[in-house]
């Protein structure tokens, strides 16, 4: 066989294995991709739609997104990096999460966990929160869920591009001002209205707050088992008290 026989005969193969590349490619993309294990390790797993949309991350903390786009968006640059998942919506927007962590510190410990579930295009409406944070021989634990109040036109890119002028503002009572202005038209703030839960104090019970965020009623069983009815007024002076001893 002379040369120019070997190339004929080698481009030949060349292209079968070509043709037969593509047969496998374009049956495999069709066929049923379903699969067993017994263990699978990932340091990020995304589970999307048919459109590629994200509805679900699972990440460690290394790969969870902040500056990265998710569904075409910054999720939040400025947010802690943490292990946990985070919910999308049918339109791709973030719609919650369970995020988690805890390690040693220099003077004992910092750990929490917090299950959020958002408005549409906003911040939590709900959350289930604890957190354990020693310092030195002193430990505060607290834990709860909580029902929040949301700005009606809040949005999340909204919120971002607000923080990140309000932040220009070197001048405090200036910077106070113009986040009151966004305040008034509902464009940011927000405040926790409902707690069920147990305080850093060891109160254990149902708190209620006004839309400002501050306490006007407690119905409580303190760190002495007592069992306490307390009011208060705007300035968070306790008018009224009834016990379950009286």
């Amino acid at each position: 066989m002379n040369i120019n026989q070997e190339i004929k005969v080698l481009r030949g193969a060349v292209l079968a294995c070509l043709a037969l590349s593509v047969v496998i490619v374009t049956t495999g993309m069709k066929a049923k991709n379903d699969g067993n294990f017994e263990t699978l390790t990932v340091q990020r797993l995304n589970v999307v739609e048919a459109d590629g949309t994200v509805k679900m991350l699972i990440t460690n903390a290394a790969r969870f997104p902040t500056t990265e786009q998710v569904n075409g968006r910054v999720l939040n640059e400025d947010r802690k990096k943490r292990s946990g998942m985070l919910f999308f919506n049918e339109d791709g927007i973030e719609a919650g999460g369970f995020i988690y962590d805890g390690s040693k510190t220099e003077t004992g410990h910092s750990a929490g966990m917090s299950l959020t579930f958002d408005k549409y295009d906003g911040d939590q409406v709900m959350q289930l929160l604890t957190v354990d944070q020693r310092r030195g021989d002193k430990r505060r634990l607290s834990s709860g869920l909580a029902f929040n109040d949301r700005p009606e036109f809040e949005t999340q890119q909204g919120v971002r591009d607000i923080m990140r002028e309000l932040s220009q503002i070197t001048d405090i009572t200036e910077r106070r001002k113009k986040a009151a202005e966004y305040e008034e038209k509902g464009l940011i703030g927000g405040a926790t209205r409902v707690l069920l839960g147990k305080t850093g104090e060891k109160n254990n019970g149902l708190f209620l707050f006004a839309k400002d965020g501050s306490p006007r009623a407690m119905f409580y069983v303190d760190e002495q088992d007592n069992v306490k009815l307390e009011f208060l007024n705007a300035k968070g002076e306790v008018t009224r008290t009834l016990s379950a001893i009286e």
